[in-house]
């Protein structure tokens, strides 16, 4: 098969998946923006930036070793059932570990009052990292629907449990009518708890993907081999520090909020920030999409002798794609987007949107050059290139946070530009080593010129508003039609078959 067309339709199962998937727990965003006020809605999101940063704790690189080893070991099950079985040994010794001093922890994080949390958040984090290597495995069978499947049934009896927890059993306790229905919810429905739904609807859904994955658990030969372990923990070993350090430029920004701002207005910007983060839906479902299908595609397409121009194609495609995605979100930010997804409390943080939408691109962008270090088994680059970003994130951070309202850069502002910042640097700093240790030609003028026509169109669309919704849809709409018409004159001459 092509292998264009092999890597987009392997992207558009997973997509079909993410896009759902993700439209489902991001119309979650509008529920909880409305239910909760900012402060509650920052608690989530502080406990899910901790969350994020141990995920990647516990599967230190595995799953990128995995598909390594993958490819290159002769003995497929030996590979899956080492990884396995590491897996399970350190995820059952953290939950163990957890649940002993779940009372400290909870202090130490500012939360005495509800070591539940550190218990429900050490199973969600134990199911979902036993549940990596087999997904992995899925992945790198090309089983693109199976994996699909199970992602959205986990995600979808999420978002059931959310829609029933915090609308529908209130909605059914307010109805004295409903005696046999308001009985039965008052067996178990606490009215003293909230956010508390949301984190048990999580516990839930992880624990049925790791039920729905038992087939694949059943595969195991339970056969650790020690010099396969060994071989694949020095290869994911920089990767780990990579994640770790990946996580901190990703997440940490909420956690530096609410520590370095003070606590009257921490938590309610951690709020503010973390729902006009989530603007950004589209790339990030992209982004992921593409991720889950190129990793295993790249190292396939390495035996290829054309390998290296295939991955320059690839990339002219990808900046197609995200920098039409970044001009579809911001022509239609303010009269559809911001209205229909988060409520009136957190629109006051609508400027970080469009920096935290280049930021995610550029850090698109940055997945689609790191496979020179995972192909030449440099890792440590990788987790050089990461940590040089994490540092650059924490001191921004730490530099902008606390500034006071007079100045330009503050509080969640300077938490964005900092994003921006870390991943535009990250992404320079890949290209250029890898052009040394993994030379691939990609096409630096295609890069910023459909970038730059993507932010010159969005700059258009910010300074010349028409009045009327529907004259304003019908401009902006225009705009996205230049911007595929410019596309298309560029890339017809080389859609198009020579004679």
């Amino acid at each position: 098969m092509n292998p264009f067309k092999k890597l987009a339709g392997q992207t558009a199962v997973y997509g079909v998946s993410s896009i759902l998937g993700r439209i489902l727990g991001y119309l979650l965003v509008p529920l909880y923006t409305r239910v909760f006020l900012p402060g509650e809605y920052g608690t989530v999101n502080v406990f899910y930036s901790y969350a994020a940063f141990l995920m990647v704790v516990l599967t230190y690189g595995m799953e990128t070793a995995f598909f390594r080893f993958n490819e290159n070991e002769v003995n497929k099950e030996k590979v899956y059932s080492t990884g396995m079985i590491s897996l399970i040994f350190t995820s059952l010794l953290f939950l163990v570990l957890t649940f002993l001093l779940a009372r400290p922890i909870a202090g130490w994080m500012d939360y005495a009052s509800h070591p539940e949390y550190v218990m429900w958040f050490a199973w969600i984090l134990v199911m979902d990292a036993l549940s990596r290597i087999p997904f992995a495995r899925l992945r790198a069978q090309g089983r693109a629907a199976l994996f699909a499947g199970i992602n959205l049934t986990s995600i979808g009896v999420n978002f059931g449990l959310n829609l029933f927890f915090l609308l529908l059993c209130p909605w059914i306790l307010r109805h004295e009518s409903w005696s046999a229905a308001n009985a039965f919810v008052r067996l178990f429905y606490r009215t003293d708890w909230g956010i508390e739904y949301i984190f048990v609807s999580n516990v839930i859904s992880s624990t049925v993907t790791v039920l729905l994955l038992i087939p694949r658990y059943l595969e195991l030969k339970w056969q650790l081999d020690r010099r396969q372990l060994r071989a694949m923990l020095i290869y994911a070993f920089p990767l780990l520090f990579a994640g770790m350090a990946g996580i901190v430029n990703e997440t940490f920004d909420r956690l530096l909020l609410r520590y370095l701002l003070p606590k009257d207005i921490a938590t309610y910007q951690v709020g503010i920030y973390s729902a006009c983060y989530k603007i950004s839906i589209l790339m990030t479902i992209f982004v992921q999409a593409y991720k889950y299908a190129a990793e295993p595609f790249f190292f396939a397409q390495a035996k290829e002798k054309d390998a290296r121009l295939v991955y320059a194609r690839i990339m002219d495609y990808f900046i197609i794609t995200v920098s039409f995605i970044f001009l579809v979100t911001m022509v239609y930010l303010d009269d559809f987007i911001m209205r229909k997804f988060i409520g009136r409390n957190y629109w006051e943080g609508r400027g970080v949107i469009p920096i935290l939408m280049l930021a995610n691109l550029f850090l698109g962008v940055y997945y689609n050059l790191s496979i020179w270090y995972k192909l030449t088994a440099k890792t440590m680059w990788g987790a050089w290139l990461s940590v040089i970003g994490a540092i650059v994130t924490l001191v921004l951070n730490f530099w902008w946070i606390p500034l006071g309202p007079d100045h330009l850069i503050h509080g969640y502002l300077g938490s964005a530009w900092a994003t921006f910042i870390c991943y535009a640097l990250m992404m320079v700093l890949s290209y250029l080593v890898g052009q040394h240790f993994f030379p691939v030609k990609y096409n630096l003028f295609r890069f910023f010129g459909y970038l730059g026509l993507a932010v010159l169109l969005y700059g258009v669309s910010a300074y010349v508003v028409p009045d009327g919704r529907m004259t304003r849809f019908v401009f902006h709409t225009l705009l996205l039609v230049v911007f595929a018409a410019v596309v298309y004159l560029f890339e017809k001459p080389r859609l198009t078959p020579s004679r």
